[in-house]
C-alpha cells in the first residue's frame, strides 16, 4: 500500500512540474530589463529610423474585393522617400518595375516595354500596390515597422507587462481613434498592433512574426497587414533581408527604346 501511494504522490508532482513548465516562459541567462512606457516607446521609435536602406525578397500576396494575386518580388528602399519594387517571374525573370517617391512615380512594364510616370497620390499608390496605404505607412508595413514620432512625449492610455509581451495603447481623441500595440519584451519587435474606430472597430490590424536581429533592430521576416475598411490583406514573407548595408542602393534604368506614357 506504502508503494502505490509513493507512486501516485510522485506521479502527481511529475504532473504538476510539467503542468508549471507548459505555463511558465524558459528563462535566459540574462536579466531582462522591464522598460517604463516612455523608454520603451523612444527605443522603438529608434529602432524604427536606424533602418536607413532595406532590401528583401519574398513572396506578396494581396487579397481585397477586386484584386487576388500573388507575386515573387524585390524591393528596396533608401529612406525617407524612395521605394524600388520589382515583380519577378519564373528564373528571377523582371516583369515589372516601379519606383515610387513621396513626389512623382515610374512604372516600367517588361513584356510591353511601356513606361508609365507622373506625380504621385493615394489613387496612385493604391492602383500600383493594390492596397490602400499612405507612402509613409507603405514603408513602415513593407520593413514591419509601426511610426511611433506622435507618441513620443505623450503618456499612454494603457500600460502592462503580461507574459513576454509589453501591451501599450494611445488614445487619439482629436480622431477619436485608438492605437493598440504587443511588443515582445526580449528583442522589443512589435509583435502586433491595431487601430480602432470611435466605435471600437478595428480598422487597421497588422501582425508581424519570425523575427531576425539586423544590425541590432529586430526585423520580422512574416508581415500581415490588413485594412478593415477596405478589405485588403497584403501578406509578405521575406526570404533574404539586407539592412543599412553599403551596397543596398536603387539602380533602376529604362530602355532607351520604351515607350513613355505621362500619367
Amino acid at each position: 500500500m506504502k508503494k502505490i501511494i509513493l507512486a501516485i504522490t510522485t506521479l502527481t508532482i511529475l504532473v504538476s512540474l510539467f503542468s508549471l513548465n507548459g505555463c511558465v516562459p524558459s528563462q535566459t541567462s540574462e536579466d531582462i530589463e522591464i522598460l517604463p512606457a516612455d523608454r520603451l516607446v523612444k527605443k522603438l521609435e529608434a529602432n524604427r529610423r536606424k533602418i536607413r536602406a532595406f532590401e528583401g525578397t519574398g513572396t506578396i500576396d494581396i487579397k481585397s474585393s477586386a484584386f487576388n494575386n500573388s507575386a515573387t518580388f524585390r524591393v528596396v528602399m533608401v529612406k525617407p522617400d524612395s521605394i524600388y519594387f520589382t515583380v519577378l517571374g519564373p528564373f528571377g525573370i523582371e516583369l515589372a518595375q516601379t519606383l515610387v517617391t513621396k513626389t512623382d512615380f515610374v512604372f516600367y512594364e517588361t513584356l510591353s516595354n511601356t513606361v508609365y510616370r507622373g506625380d504621385m497620390s493615394d489613387d496612385i499608390l493604391e492602383t500600383i500596390f493594390k492596397v490602400n496605404l499612405s507612402f509613409n505607412d507603405l514603408i513602415d508595413a513593407l520593413v514591419g515597422a509601426v511610426n511611433l514620432t506622435d507618441n513620443l512625449y505623450k503618456a499612454p492610455s494603457t500600460y502592462q507587462v503580461v507574459y513576454d509581451k509589453y501591451l501599450i495603447g494611445y488614445i487619439d481623441s482629436t480622431k477619436n481613434i485608438t492605437y493598440n500595440y504587443r511588443v515582445d519584451v526580449r528583442d522589443l519587435g512589435i509583435t502586433d498592433y491595431s487601430v480602432k474606430n470611435a466605435t471600437g472597430k478595428i480598422v487597421l490590424e497588422g501582425e508581424y512574426s519570425k523575427f531576425g536581429v539586423l544590425d541590432g533592430v529586430a526585423i520580422p521576416y512574416k508581415i500581415s497587414v490588413a485594412n478593415k475598411n477596405d478589405n485588403q490583406l497584403i501578406t509578405i514573407s521575406y526570404k533574404n533581408i539586407a539592412v543599412n548595408a553599403r551596397n543596398i542602393f536603387i539602380d533602376f534604368k529604362l530602355p532607351a527604346d520604351a515607350t513613355v506614357i505621362q500619367w
